[in-house]
């Protein structure tokens, strides 16, 4: 059995039994007045401590890091630290990791095709594209140079570059894709029975664009289940009722409606899954 918790964003906990892992690690929230006016923010400890005990992770092995921006970085180090396990990501996540303290034998800096065996799982890297810059998301690119100490300004969290990974456990195999973007030809030959897929942007995607993406990654992968990354308001907190992201910077409603009809029209199972719930598989 494989016990997958999602944590809003792009954070997800995978638990077998034995060993635990997150893709992403995103728990504190800071508001988008303090984004928006550079406030310096540090993790919100007692709400990464609240979500260890509530959802017993006391078995943590590995952080995968897809990028560098602080909905997906901003708490690795602390929950490394707490937990005594490993981050794997980019320079700049290592940049990251330094600057909370994080030991130099638990930071693990990966390239295009690494590939990891922690316990029962089998992780790969595979180089990913972020989703088209927006008016305050317009660093895509950039490293992150130097190690980053909280606090800090939010748009301290250079992007540092995509990756997408690739997990078997077992006989399932799962696709994380946590942007809204394509590198054309990338998954030619991945398999993945499930496709956790970013959906931040499809609602403003035309037509052509939306049969794109899922061509080159739910469709190329062969997924019989797609579960959306990405939608919600991570501006919110965790411990506040979850809500879709603003109107305008997407449509969550569009969102999902149009990656249900394709499910639909293609034979896709499609599950919605609620921040801080978890399935099982």
């Amino acid at each position: 059995m494989l016990k997958i918790t999602f944590f809003g964003t792009t954070t997800l906990l995978f638990d077998d039994g034995k060993d635990q892992i997150f893709f992403d690690a995103h728990f504190t929230r800071p508001s988008i007045k303090q984004y928006l006016r550079g406030e310096l923010v540090r993790t919100d400890t007692d709400m990464c401590d609240d979500i260890i005990k509530k959802h017993n992770i006391d078995r943590l092995r590995a952080i995968f890091v897809s990028h560098t921006h602080h909905d997906h970085v901003m708490d690795a180090p602390y929950m490394a630290n707490r937990c005594g396990a490993k981050i794997y990501g980019s320079e700049s996540a290592k940049n990251v990791a330094i600057g909370g303290k994080v030991k130099k034998t638990n930071i693990e800096v990966f390239e295009e095709g690494s590939c990891y065996t922690i316990g029962d799982y089998k992780i790969k890297i595979l180089k990913a594209l972020h989703s088209k810059p927006t008016i305050i998301n317009d660093n895509i690119g950039q490293p992150i140079e130097e190690p980053l100490v909280q606090p800090t300004a939010l748009w301290n969290y250079l992007e540092g570059g995509s990756y997408d990974f690739v997990m078997e456990h077992g006989d399932k195999k799962i696709l994380f894709h946590p942007s809204f973007n394509y590198i054309e030809g990338k998954l030619d030959g991945v398999h993945a029975d499930i496709a956790f897929l970013g959906v931040a942007g499809l609602a403003k995607a035309t037509p052509e664009e939306e049969k794109t993406y899922f061509a080159e990654t739910a469709e190329k992968v062969g997924a019989h289940l797609i579960i959306p990354v990405h939608w919600d308001n991570f501006f919110i907190p965790l411990n506040h009722t979850i809500e879709e992201m603003p109107e305008y910077v997407d449509k969550s409603n569009d969102v999902f409606f149009k990656t249900s009809k394709y499910c639909a029209d293609n034979d896709i199972n499609f599950l919605i899954q609620y921040p801080r719930t978890s399935i099982e598989l």
